[in-house]
């Protein structure tokens, strides 16, 4: 089950008219902006459609207009994550503010949660019912339908309006006449290009905070190079080849790794030196220990009186003497 799910994974790629029709569609509604879901309300009974029952919904206040009132939904939100041991923290400071792009990745993360439970299915589940105990539930019902009946007539009025408007231009070879027809199309295309705008607003924060995210984890790696122990190791170096590289033509690689193994070809050449000169630093050694005992033994000959000298020189010949053994 989708609870904690990274910044890069796939449902934050989701798109917002694609949001929009899985909101309004699971809960029949009609938004046509995910900030106008800022409220918490929306959220709340998402929670319900995937998990029936658990959400209290007398408690959801779907007309809330101010800050603390929208607060108090976000507060029934955080009691049914507590229960169902989610840990996904919820940033209400910045959702009820409305902004979209917070509204957005907050809507992108509940989506997929809700597909994660029984594959975002809701068998007989009736939204406009569980939303009649809500305050304000009934008038957002009234709302939807009405938008959902002017929506359906002003499409089946869409082929007779443009049939007399291609009538008017046949009868109508006025320029003036074709000028102000000209200029329609313009006025009429302003919210689809708002809307457009909007998304590639959305599509450059969320650009920016990969670059951001990105940024921030080749900086740590930087820092970790720089400690004195390991700076100047050849690792590190190689690295730092990688990082500090101005060409994107794949030769810093290269480079690094021949770093690398042009190091430890040297390490493998110094390796026989180094136990030659360990065995001469212990020759040395023993020799040092031998000449120091034989100047011991001269220096304790010399201080030797000459009778002890004679006396230990009369007792070696006489043990050797045959003469003592008769």
């Amino acid at each position: 089950m989708a609870t904690n799910i990274g910044i890069m994974d796939a449902a934050y790629f989701v798109g917002r008219s694609e949001i929009l029709s899985w909101i309004n569609s699971t809960l029949q509604l009609s938004l046509s902006k995910v900030e106008e879901a800022c409220s918490g309300a929306v959220h709340c009974q998402l929670l319900d459609a995937a998990h029936p029952g658990i959400v209290p919904m007398h408690k959801v206040n779907f007309d809330a207009k101010n800050e603390y009132e929208m607060i108090q939904n976000y507060k029934v939100l955080q009691d049914v994550f507590n229960k169902l041991k989610i840990t996904k923290h919820i940033e209400v400071s910045k959702l009820v503010k409305g902004r979209p792009l917070d509204n957005l990745e907050f809507m992108q993360w509940m989506k997929r949660y809700c597909d994660s439970v029984n594959s975002g299915l809701q068998h007989s589940y009736n939204p406009m019912e569980r939303r009649e105990v809500c305050k304000g539930g009934r008038e957002t019902s009234k709302k939807a339908v009405n938008s959902q009946s002017s929506t359906k007539g002003s499409a089946a009025q869409r082929p007779q309006s443009s049939h007399n408007a291609r009538r008017n231009e046949v009868s109508n070879a006025n320029p003036t006449n074709h000028a102000a027809k000209v200029t329609k199309p313009s006025a009429g295309g302003g919210p689809v290009y708002e809307e457009k705008i909007t998304e590639l607003k959305l599509s450059i924060d969320s650009l920016e905070k990969e670059r951001d995210f990105y940024f921030a984890k080749l900086r740590d790696i930087e820092i970790l190079c720089q400690t004195p122990e390991i700076e100047h190791s050849l690792i590190v170096g190689a690295i730092q080849k990688i990082l500090y590289a101005t060409d994107d033509d794949g030769t810093a690689v290269a480079e690094a790794q021949a770093m690398i193994s042009v190091g430890h070809k040297e390490i493998e050449g110094l390796s026989p030196i180094a136990e030659v000169s360990e065995e001469k630093c212990s020759s040395e050694t023993h020799k040092r220990k031998n000449i120091a005992n034989i100047d011991f033994d001269v220096a304790g000959i010399a201080n030797l009186s000459p009778r002890q000298r004679l006396s230990d020189v009369s007792d070696v010949h006489c043990s050797e003497s045959p003469l003592m053994t008769c």
